[in-house]
């Protein structure tokens, strides 16, 4: 029984990584267009949300996503949300991202490839990554309060 409470608090908890992103890294739209991770690095740091359609918690973390993308986009600061749904669930991907009109981009890993690159774990995950590279922060999971953890991580790293 101790062993199954710590791993839960384990993986909803938030953590630092030496991990280093690599910046050619490409990541595709939800319209089939690839990109590099670099692009968003030259102008910042970035925060990388994985969620699913199918994920509570990830659609109500979305809308903090949101209001975070559009208070620190002035100063270089991008929001990537990745889907990890399947290829089969696209259409309902797009149905989704569009009905919402987030301000930041999203994108989709239907073999969750990114996903795992960046030890996803559970949904949703979100790696902050400074402009080197560098995974600065990383979050598990999402309960009501997280989002002030994460801007606080957020304005940490835009005043270095």
């Amino acid at each position: 029984m101790h062993r199954y409470l710590f791993l839960v608090c384990i993986a909803f908890s938030s953590s630092t990584f030496s991990q280093k992103v690599q910046s050619n890294l490409r990541l595709s739209r939800t319209d089939g267009k690839k990109v590099k991770l670099i692009q968003y690095l030259n102008d910042g740091p970035v925060l990388i949300n994985f969620w699913a359609t199918w994920c509570g918690p990830c659609k109500k973390e979305m809308l903090h996503l949101d209001r975070l993308s559009k208070e620190y986009k002035k100063e270089g600061f991008s929001i990537l949300s990745i889907s990890i749904d399947t290829q089969r669930s696209l259409s309902e991907v797009k149905r989704f991202v569009r009905s919402k009109k987030y301000a930041f981009e999203v994108f989709v890993d239907p073999n969750q490839q990114i996903f795992k690159k960046l030890n996803g774990n559970i949904m949703p995950t979100n790696v902050l990554i400074d402009q080197d590279g560098q995974v600065v922060w990383m979050h598990y999971g999402y309960m009501p309060g997280d989002e002030i953890i994460m801007e606080k991580e957020i304005v940490e790293l835009l005043k270095k």
